[in-house]
């Protein structure tokens, strides 16, 4: 085997091994996300091909039939490859750097076949047996150590495949009160974590939803029927809008805290929430009301006590303090206008199917994951239903306006988040990142997202009579992570009885 061919045969170990940790596991969260059994099948059958590969040529020279195997098994990882194309296509909207790698990958692939094939060809004529290879302890150390690396993510992804058949999937039916039926409601940042949920739950009750998005793509999968607009000019002045749910903006943890990015971040919220004032400016007929975002982070990044809705809030310098007072400032031209505004300032959302949960459960089904510092800094959460639930809440309710705290009443610490997600993963948690690590790694975000101490209270939502489904965090990661078939089989059976009622 040539010096090139080892070469080709490196690259394609690192970008294959980065597409699996940053894109599979990191960023779209394949291993908890519905519907990706099948890719997750044909992922593990590539591994497992390529785990064979990898530990032949590593330490020997395959001659015979055993060449003949390998050279039928490169040629059907190439059909199993372009099967996944398909698969993928079918199933979700691949991000632009995941549809480059993949092309960097196949072209790759195509070079070490024609650079191999000759050579398997040769091998195959000869008999059969394995040729004991001097490749040297650096090649064959790291073609054993990649053969049991992709072994193991094989058969994680052969595990997690299965485990799609026991994931919750709960249908929003039930989530929202019925008086949204046919209620016409805009949503911006309808395309996102939250906004998703929360179009599938409003369109659970009838409501007549219109999502704003820069990119029509991204709506493609939303669940219909919903109207997707990409300007605002093209709703009309005599719309009769209820009301507006302004999600829209960058997502907070979505890069470093460069200036760059900051203003950027300030940006896609103030902008946006100013569009929406002028457009309530020229309609005939004026929202009732307009929920609009905001986060927890307004009270400040280590807070020396609990605060709820109406707690004074003191300066403390922190960007993330002033990007919500600005969001807020920008929301409050809609209460100047009359208007009922809701002020969401939200916690930690977690659903398996992204955010900060999502984002968690690759280290710590590994086994490597842990607090963050020293732990004792409070985290105030919320389930992405319950929050839904609470936007659906603030929609309906009159009494509602002003700031609303979107958290939970029991807020934890992370430590004690940590060890709870390790409990209900049955991983062990006690592998700190600490502190100064994060803070020299990712300066401000880390100070005042994942180290910040922030005990939240939700007075508002339990005075006006709001009831969350979760309030024990070990209870709502169990919900969310570990449903046994015949607990699956009963919340499906309760989601019938909701449909049926519903529609009787």
């Amino acid at each position: 085997m040539s010096l090139t061919l080892w070469c080709l045969i490196s690259v394609q170990i690192i970008l294959g091994g980065f597409d699996t940790l940053f894109h599979h596991e990191f960023t779209e969260r394949l291993p908890w996300r519905h519907g990706q059994a099948k890719e997750l099948k044909l992922h593990s059958i590539r591994c497992f091909i390529y785990a064979i590969v990898f530990a032949l040529i590593g330490v020997t020279e395959p001659k015979g039939l055993f060449a003949g195997t390998l050279l039928v098994l490169m040629l059907v990882e190439i059909g199993i490859t372009l099967t996944d194309f398909v698969e993928e296509d079918l199933t979700r909207k691949l991000p632009a750097s995941e549809r480059v790698l993949h092309t960097l990958l196949a072209i790759n692939f195509g070079a070490i076949l024609a650079f191999f094939a000759p050579v398997l060809w040769h091998w195959s004529t000869e008999p059969t047996g394995l040729a004991s290879a001097p490749h040297g302890p650096v090649w064959s150390g790291v073609m054993i150590a990649c053969a049991v690396g992709v072994a193991g993510f094989g058969l994680r992804d052969w595990l997690a495949s299965e485990r799609q058949k026991k994931l919750p999937e709960k249908s929003a039916i039930g989530l929202l009160a019925s008086e949204l039926e046919a209620k016409n409601i805009l949503i911006t940042g309808g395309t996102g974590f939250i906004g998703r949920r929360l179009v599938e739950a409003l369109n659970a009750v009838g409501a007549d939803v219109t999502v704003l998005t820069r990119n029509p793509a991204n709506a493609a999968s939303l669940t219909h029927p919903v109207r997707v607009i990409t300007s605002l000019d093209q709703i009309r002045s005599d719309t009769p809008l209820f009301a507006i749910v302004n999600l829209a903006g960058e997502p907070i943890v979505g890069g470093l805290w460069t200036k760059r990015f900051r203003q950027k971040l300030l940006t896609s919220r103030t902008q946006m929430t100013s569009d929406l004032v002028e457009l309530v400016k020229r309609l005939e007929t004026r929202p009732e009301v307009v929920v609009s975002g905001s986060a927890i982070g307004v009270y400040g990044a280590n807070l020396k006590r609990p605060v709820c809705d109406n707690s004074v809030v003191r300066d403390d310098g922190s960007f993330s303090q002033k990007l919500c007072q600005a969001w807020e400032a920008e929301a409050s031209r809609f209460s100047e206008q009359g208007i009922r505004t809701v002020l969401l300032r939200t916690g930690i959302v977690l659903d398996t199917s992204g955010g900060t949960l999502g984002q968690m459960l690759f280290p710590f089904e590994y086994g490597i994951g842990g607090p963050f510092g020293s732990g004792r800094q409070i985290m105030s959460w919320i389930t992405r239903d319950d929050l839904v639930r609470l936007i659906g809440h603030a929609l309906d309710k009159t009494a509602v306006r002003g700031p609303l705290n979107g958290v939970t009443p029991k807020p934890v610490t992370n430590r004690a988040f940590s060890q709870t997600l390790g409990k209900v993963l049955h991983r062990p948690s006690f592998l700190p990142i600490p502190g100064p690590v994060l803070r020299t790694g990712l300066g401000d975000l880390a100070r005042e997202i994942f180290l910040a101490n922030q005990d939240v209270r939700p007075a508002k939502a339990l005075e006006t009579g709001f009831r969350f489904q979760h309030t024990s965090l070990e209870n709502a990661l169990t919900d969310m992570i570990r449903v046994c078939p015949s607990d699956q089989n009963q919340v499906r059976a309760q989601t019938d009885r909701i449909s049926t009622s519903q529609h009787t």
